[in-house]
């Protein structure tokens, strides 16, 4: 059965197939008269978007849209959607489509107002430099996700890279909390395979890595667990079926759910995907996925128990070793590439790959302190 609700956690969540119906109800409800709406480049052409486009525009609220997204959004994007946004007097944005389009319609909310006296990386999410902003100049931020993954549509943050450097970072601003989220499992059908794949092994990364922080955080630590269940079960039905809108449907609720958990914690899959993603281009949660088995061993000596637990839990025989075989296995399932060297990465730039890594804020939450010596070695295993 395909599951529909309504949730109030951690923000109001319109949850179930033929949703997005909704979503002038919902404009109009958190008062926005003249949304724009930010979605990336493939995206903008496709059925669903000119569905949303008319359901807006028949209900009284145009159907204006930004679609200068790139894979990886930096501040060059943003800075366009942001005068997108103004010279059309928008009062609000829609996020819609994958991680990309979410993170950088969420950028757009906030710095539309703030910019040029504030700088955006004024904002990363480094202790309470958050407060630099003005909360009151926020835009109000409706998501709607048509891939299963990221769980930005959840959280209070997004990823921005910044193109001088060639470094992601995170943005953080409590109000970056959509004031609601339409998942509507119908948005994820016509997602390209590999892009199904990709998606939905960033999510089972966000569920991992929440799990395996050390940190103290059991309701994130169930939720993660959960969530990863819901990968292992239901991913290979969709990249199997498209149109399975029962499995579709679990997917988007683990997405969610690692978005959710990763407030305990990231590691080294993230702090290596991070700097690859930002240098090569290379999809996020593909590059997780290739990373990801290089990370469990060399985890392993501080995880190993809590592993185990976590496969016993999800049907997983043999413990530490039957995961890591079952996360090789979905892997091959999904045609992930087997490492780093056929994502094109360059072994000439290791260094300055670790050195990016040992940056990058999700390193703090490995189970294992990240040194450059050792995350040099984890960077050529992977390769």
């Amino acid at each position: 059965m395909i599951p529909k609700a309504n949730w109030s956690y951690p923000t109001a969540i319109k949850f179930g197939a033929g949703r997005i119906a909704e979503l002038a109800d919902h404009c109009k409800a958190v008062g926005l008269k003249k949304p724009l709406l930010v979605t990336d480049k493939a995206l903008a052409s496709l059925p669903i978007t000119a569905q949303a486009l008319g359901i807006l525009e028949a209900a009284g609220l145009g159907r204006a849209v930004f679609s200068e997204v790139d894979p990886n959004p930096n501040e060059a994007n943003m800075a366009a959607g942001i005068a997108v946004f103004n010279a059309g007097g928008h009062d609000g944005v829609i996020c819609f489509g994958g991680g990309s389009a979410l993170d950088l319609g969420k950028m757009i909310a906030l710095m539309a107002a703030q910019a040029p006296t504030l700088s955006v990386w004024d904002l990363e999410d480094i202790g309470d430099w958050y407060t630099r902003a003005d909360a009151t100049k926020v835009a109000p931020i409706i998501a709607v996700p048509t891939t299963a993954g990221t769980g930005s549509e959840v959280g209070r943050a997004g990823v921005l890279t910044n193109s001088q450097t060639h470094k992601k970072k995170i943005i953080f601003h409590p109000k970056l909390l959509p004031s609601v989220t339409i998942c509507d499992p119908e948005l994820t059908v016509g997602m390209p395979r590999f892009i199904t794949a990709g998606t939905g092994m960033d999510a089972l990364a966000h569920c991992l890595e929440a799990y395996s922080s050390p940190f103290y955080h059991p309701m994130s630590q169930g939720i993660a667990l959960e969530g990863m269940r819901l990968v292992f079960e239901n991913l290979p039905k969709v990249y199997a079926n498209p149109n399975d809108l029962e499995a579709r449907a679990h997917m988007m609720s683990a997405a969610a759910m690692g978005a959710v958990a990763f407030q305990k914690g990231l590691g080294a899959i993230h702090s290596l995907s991070h700097p690859i993603g930002a240098v090569y281009g290379t999809h996020h949660g593909t590059t997780n996925a290739v990373v990801m088995p290089m990370v469990l061993d060399y985890n392993r000596d501080a995880i190993e128990e809590r592993i185990e637990k976590a496969a016993a839990y999800i049907g997983i025989k043999g413990g530490f070793d039957g995961f890591r075989a079952a996360v090789m296995a979905l892997r091959a399932e999904l045609g992930i590439p087997a490492n780093l060297t056929e994502m094109g990465v360059d072994p000439t730039r290791l260094d300055e790959l670790t050195e990016m890594a040992l940056e990058d804020p999700s390193c703090g939450g490995n189970p294992i302190k990240m040194t450059f010596d050792n995350t040099r070695a984890l960077f050529a295993a992977c390769m």
